[in-house]
């Protein structure tokens, strides 16, 4: 028994071809274990021990029922692959599952075995450890029972394949009111994280510990000394951390979604992407002035850009430009010293993810610094408006209107000929770049040369496939947070969307995350004079604006075009303009909070500010009080019966064939173990039907949005380089 340490590399090895000719040999190494462990076990009557073995003979039961499972998914899930050298969808990934939770159920019955000996042998510790084991081997079992429910209701499509999305004739709820019924505690409990890289554990323990603190914060249940209690408790005691999880997911609203996910723009996370990866020559926020725009077809006429207006009206778009170099053309260089390079062929425009309700282009500055300075070219991040205040289709016209704008002034602003344009974007982002390719095509203007796209939904329905049941175990997007989001991304009749004044003057707006930079005549001047950052003419080697200030839309009309500007009136005219918009700004201490709504507060010194911790306010102010109601159970599906509109803008798969045909070459990175697996899957399928070059890597180990974590995971990092390179062949194409 001791020498199976040394055989764990061939034992984690054997699931390539389950159950042809004998069993793997985890399986049987699992089997024999439990057999001995609850041998050791019988003649101990203590409440642990009887526990203990209860659970080791529930893993030799589920192993039993497993079986056949396994085998018949094994057998039906190669006929779903896009091709043999890409095998990948939702049916493996549940044997995934089940093949890494053999391997960690294994490794708490070898140290029980090694271990049960020792004086220091905890056993109502490995009581709860086995237990785990044998609640997650019982829902996966249960899982795959669903896998051929769905197996039985799939049919063929034009490649002479099953399709992965179910069809239209099977109502999704009837299995969703079924997965209820699965135990999802313990996939958020003490084997959190099981089937992800094995540095990623520690990882995602503390994100969820994160989520369930903050959660006693957002919702005020109970007095603030029982909220600090439990927040400790979710460190110690992981039985209470996954009630926690389970409850938040199913029950709390998109606000506490959106509040959560911006955890990661508070000052400590935006310091991150500076102390671990190298410094840009250039980060520049831009506002886009709402303004009209012409653009040039494809037969010579030109076409007008819609101003955005939908839902919230008119109102500027924040882009962020990022570079490693600082050139000849770029908003920002005139303040940075170094080395003056000429104009980058290509240029990249990048969407963020975030369900379409979170984050902005700070939140992924910690990978597209990377891709930035690996790729030595601008990158050109959008921040669009976010639901639910701003619901389908606003985020589609804010991006189609700055890749517009970015076409328009790629040589003036953003140091690029622009001779070569690709789309990035991971999850929601990539699902907008997709929609905006297809409005080019549309109103037959140029379109992106190449599309970049990381773990994107292309169908956003209540369409069921095997892989969005991965939301069960998901810690990083759970049902109920995929489902929310889906509900305030879709417009509805009954949504109450207000237009709030701030909306209208929201480029004076100081935010946390971003501020206007504090600038003097002569640097205004600098900008209007030489908005290319051109320093060879010595009567003009001035300051421009420093490379991490915020150019707002008075600063960029004044700018672009302006190069030779002489008379001094009108020079100081546009100075004047900026310093009475930036005084007006400064009268309001407005910020931007985490649901993407306008605080405002007058009367608040900075002496008087509420200091705080997750939310806890330590000077006595209250905040409007929020409660989770953990009591009333009522099915979450309940709150979901609505209409989602057929429309290919928004789910990019409905798209026609002659539109699809059109589009340029893409390159798609999805994940092993992501909910949106299957939607990559099936849209490179219909593609290479349809002729369009598109190329698909799946990675293991690694959770939906791992771009993100590239600061604290080597694995990430290492995705994260391959989409670089990925990047990279599109450029060379």
């Amino acid at each position: 028994m001791n020498k199976q340490d040394t055989a764990q590399m061939s034992l984690d090895d054997d699931f390539d071809r389950p159950f042809e000719d004998v069993e793997p040999l985890q399986w049987g190494a699992l089997r024999e274990l439990c057999h001995a462990n609850a041998e050791y076990f019988m003649p101990h009557q203590d409440e642990n021990s009887i526990r203990i073995r209860a659970a080791l003979m529930a893993i030799l039961d589920h192993l039993i029922q497993l079986q056949p499972l396994y085998k018949e998914i094994s057998r039906i899930a190669p006929m779903f692959d896009l091709d043999v050298q890409t095998p990948g969808n939702g049916y493996r990934s549940f044997l995934v599952l089940i093949d890494k939770c053999i391997i960690h159920s294994r490794s708490i019955c070898h140290q029980i075995y090694c271990q049960k000996d020792s004086i220091f042998f905890r056993k109502s510790y490995h009581m709860r450890e086995i237990e785990a084991c044998s609640q997650l081997l019982a829902s996966l079992c249960t899982c795959l029972e669903h896998l051929q429910t769905l197996y039985s209701w799939s049919e063929y499509i034009n490649d002479g394949k099953p399709s992965l999305f179910i069809g239209d004739n099977h109502n999704p709820h009837e299995i969703l009111n079924k997965v209820e019924t699965i135990n999802q505690y313990c996939f958020y409990g003490r084997c959190l994280g099981f089937q992800f890289h094995d540095n990623l554990k520690p990882i995602l323990k503390t994100i969820l510990v994160c989520m369930a603190t903050f959660s006693e914060a957002f919702y005020a249940n109970g007095t603030l000394l029982a909220r600090c209690a439990n927040s400790v408790k979710y460190m110690l005691d992981p039985e209470i951390r996954a009630r926690r999880i389970v409850d938040v997911s199913q029950r709390a609203d998109i606000s506490f979604c959106q509040a959560f996910w911006f955890l990661n723009e508070t000052d400590i996370a935006r310091k991150l992407p500076a102390i671990t990866s190298s410094s840009l020559a250039i980060n520049q926020v831009i506002s886009i002035p709402p303004e009209e725009l012409t653009l040039s077809t494809l037969n010579g006429s030109t076409i007008s850009i819609p101003i955005p207006n939908s839902h919230i009206g008119k109102k500027p778009i924040h882009v962020r430009l990022l570079s490693s170099k600082r050139r000849l053309g770029m908003v920002g260089s005139g303040g940075v010293g170094g080395e003056l390079h000429g104009l980058s062929n290509e240029l990249i425009i990048h969407c963020h993810g975030g369900g379409f309700v979170a984050q902005t282009s700070l939140s992924h500055e910690t990978y597209l610094r990377g891709w930035a300075i690996s790729l030595g070219i601008p990158i050109l991040s959008i921040d669009y408006s976010l639901a639910p205040e701003a619901p389908f289709p606003r985020a589609l016209e804010e991006v189609l209107y700055a890749y517009a704008w970015a076409l328009n002034h790629a040589s003036t602003l953003l140091g690029s000929t622009a001779q070569k344009i690709l789309l990035a974007g991971d999850s929601a982002g990539a699902n907008l770049n997709l929609g905006i390719t297809l409005k080019c095509l549309q109103l037959n203007i140029r379109k992106p040369d190449g599309i970049f796209m990381a773990y994107t939904p292309v169908l956003v329905d209540f369409v069921l496939s095997p892989s969005r049941l991965l939301c069960l175990s998901d810690p990083l997007l759970p049902m109920g947070f995929l489902l929310r989001c889906l509900k305030a991304y879709i417009p509805s009749d009954n949504k109450k969307v207000t237009r709030e004044k701030e909306h209208d003057v929201a480029e004076c707006i100081k935010s946390d995350s971003e501020s206007f930079a504090e600038v003097s005549e002569s640097d205004l001047i600098a900008l209007a004079l030489s908005p290319n950052g051109d320093e060879t003419n010595d009567a003009h080697k001035l300051a421009s604006l420093p490379s991490d200030s915020t150019l707002n839309s008075v600063t960029l009309t004044e700018a672009d075009g302006m190069e030779h500007l002489q008379e001094e009136a009108k020079s100081q005219e546009y100075i004047n303009k900026f310093f009475e918009l930036y005084r007006n700004c400064g009268t309001n201490t407005s910020t931007h909070i985490g649901n993407g709504t306008i605080s405002e507060d007058n009367n608040i010194s900075k002496n008087d500010r509420s200091w705080s911790f997750f939310g806890w306010s330590l000077s006595g102010r209250h905040k409007e009080s929020r409660e989770l109601d953990t009591e009333n159970i009522k099915s979450p599906l309940e709150e979901f019966i609505f209409t989602v509109p057929r429309d290919p803008y928004l789910s990019p798969y409905l798209a026609s064939d002659n539109l699809l045909a059109q589009l340029p070459p893409i390159k798609m990175l999805t994940l092993e173990l992501d909910p949106c697996l299957d939607d990559s899957v099936m849209f490179a399928r219909k593609l290479r039907l349809l002729g369009v070059s598109v190329t698909l890597d799946i990675l293991p180990g690694l959770p939906h949005g791992f771009l993100n974590l590239t600061p604290v995971s080597k694995e990430a990092s290492e995705g994260s380089d391959l989409c670089a390179k990925r990047l990279q062949e599109l450029l060379a194409l």
